[in-house]
């Protein structure tokens, strides 16, 4: 039986109705050898105590734990908290970060749809209504329309797209934020530009700032922990002075050389930034920066003060406030240590607020000069400033464009001229470039688990990027073929690790995940054994 369509003004309706259900069934199919049914990964419900205690009558997923108010005089300051809000981000002195791109995006869309065809997250779903791009962003026109400008009631009626600005409206709404990886694949696809991705940013930012709502992964143990702590990670300076030795002795033991990974190296060339996440999952990638910079006689150091050892700035997600407070303190590091400039290893997230939007932030001699890694790369690659040799690569290889880099900043040749060269067995995923699809792990969506979040995330947002890997696989895809998913984006190497791991992709079809600076070290003739570990992580 056909589902009846979801309509824009459904969301402010039916308190303890869910608006939305999925279902195995309802899901785009995947190729072989998932295509008999082996990976629905079905979204497991809620318990009764916590649909309780939290809202979840959006699609019975929790993603950010709002707590339901307990009265409805609660619910009454929560909704003119969220006006006083809106109000703000239509102003343009209080939204001095994206104010006028925002009215443009809001002000320029035809409804053509076309966006739709571009979202993974709408396609993957089996073109749930919700999940359209512009559902989201016509739920705030049509509260604008209404409740902000002038006679917006009475117009609201006669145009016949009356909406209620309730409970059920802000909390549906707030959950339906995080329903968005912010790739901005439909900004790149709409005719006229509108931007629902920035929409939804802006979404976020007013649920955190006016209303205290945003994910706890990406908050508290986030942009609060690292302004607190030193890293989004936990990771203290005393924690990371051991991690550090331990990578060193690491490096000793796999390639026989003794490496001094420099520390507070003052006026040295660079300053690399690596997401945190690395130093505790992948050290072996920040471990391959040290092979490789050494090697080509790199003038570079990293940080030990609080926050400069980690790129990771989740405020560019949900939050102008603690985005500033992170952007800041990088430059103050860079400032302090008198490097010539900041380069972001890889982290597409770290790309983005660092490179693109810190520059909202960032002025005098805060404004230090701030790149990409990917271009050195490729210099020391292209140009054969160290010896490689490709045969040591010779395993199929794709390549994963994390949105960050290659759709906002245009950084999709470099990482291609070093696998090419690279690679002998080097087939790209389709599409690629700047129109890749997310890894369905953007924003923040990555290390966000609350209740049953990660089997939605894994199911629907990062089921076109699993498509996407076993297409690319479909003639090796037999278990004893080694295969290599090329991910230079940490967050992207954490969501593509849960996809893989889902069905135990590495037992069943040999195909390992890793970052870009790996496979070159891995290429280098110098070292006596390959770099890259075939085995699970």
């Amino acid at each position: 039986m056909k589902k009846e369509k979801i309509r824009v003004g459904d969301i402010s309706k039916n308190r303890d109705e869910q608006l939305l259900t999925i279902t195995g069934e309802d899901m785009m199919s995947l190729p072989s050898p998932l295509d008999k049914g082996g990976f629905q990964q079905l979204i497991r419900p809620l318990t009764e105590e916590q649909r309780n205690d939290y809202e979840c009558s959006l699609d019975g997923v929790s993603a950010i734990a709002i707590p339901k108010p307990k009265s409805k005089e609660e619910e009454d300051r929560l909704v003119e908290r969220f006006l006083g809000g809106l109000r703000k981000l239509l102003s343009q002195n209080d939204n001095w970060t994206f104010w006028q791109q925002l009215l443009l995006s809001l002000e320029s869309c035809v409804r053509c749809q076309t966006c739709g065809e571009a979202c993974s997250i709408y396609i993957s779903s089996g073109k749930q209504e919700i999940y359209r791009p512009t559902y989201r962003a016509e739920v705030l026109r049509r509260i604008i329309r209404k409740y902000i400008k002038k006679g917006g009631k009475f117009f609201a009626k006669v145009a016949g797209d009356d909406i209620d600005l309730n409970w059920e409206t802000i909390a549906r709404l707030a959950e339906l934020a995080y329903r968005c990886t912010i790739c901005r694949r439909c900004a790149q696809w709409c005719p006229l530009g509108s931007d629902n991705g920035l929409i939804t940013h802006e979404l976020r930012k007013l649920f955190s700032q006016e209303m205290g709502i945003a994910p706890r992964e990406i908050h508290e143990l986030g942009t609060v922990q690292q302004l607190n702590v030193g890293s989004s990670t936990g990771i203290t300076p005393r924690a990371l002075e051991n991690i550090i030795s331990f990578m060193e002795e690491d490096i000793e033991e796999k390639t026989g050389k003794k490496i001094m990974i420099p520390f507070d190296r003052e006026g040295a060339d660079i300053l690399l930034l690596h997401n945190a996440g690395e130093f505790i999952s992948w050290p072996e990638n920040i471990e391959a920066f040290a092979i490789l910079f050494d090697a080509a006689n790199i003038s570079w150091t990293l940080s030990s003060e609080l926050v400069g050892y980690d790129a990771v700035n989740y405020g560019v997600w949900y939050d102008d406030v603690q985005l500033a407070r992170i952007a800041i303190r990088h430059a103050e590091v860079a400032r302090e240590l008198k490097v010539k400039r900041i380069s972001v290893g890889e982290c597409g997230h770290a790309h983005k607020a660092l490179v693109v939007v810190a520059d909202r932030v960032l002025s005098g001699d805060l404004n230090i000069p701030r790149e990409s890694v990917l271009p050195l790369l490729e210099d020391l690659v292209c140009n054969e400033k160290i010896k490689l040799d490709p045969k040591r690569n010779d395993f199929p290889v794709t390549l994963h464009d994390p949105c960050n880099m290659v759709r906002l900043m245009g950084i999709v040749e470099p990482q291609r001229r070093i696998v090419r060269k690279l690679c002998p067995q080097f087939r790209e995923m389709e599409p690629h470039g700047v129109d890749n699809y997310c890894c369905g792990g953007g924003s923040g969506f990555a290390i966000m688990s609350s209740m049953n979040f990660q089997d939605w995330r894994e199911s629907i947002s990062g089921r076109m990027k699993l498509k996407q890997i076993l297409e690319a696989f479909q003639d090796v895809i037999d278990p004893s073929i080694h295969k290599y998913v090329c991910a230079p984006c940490s967050n992207c190497k954490g969501q593509i690790r849960d996809l893989l791991n889902s069905h135990e992709a590495w037992d069943k079809y040999g195909i390992l995940y890793g970052g870009l600076v790996e496979l070159i070290v891995n290429a280098m003739v110098d070292l006596e054994k390959p770099f890259i570990e075939w085995e699970w992580r």
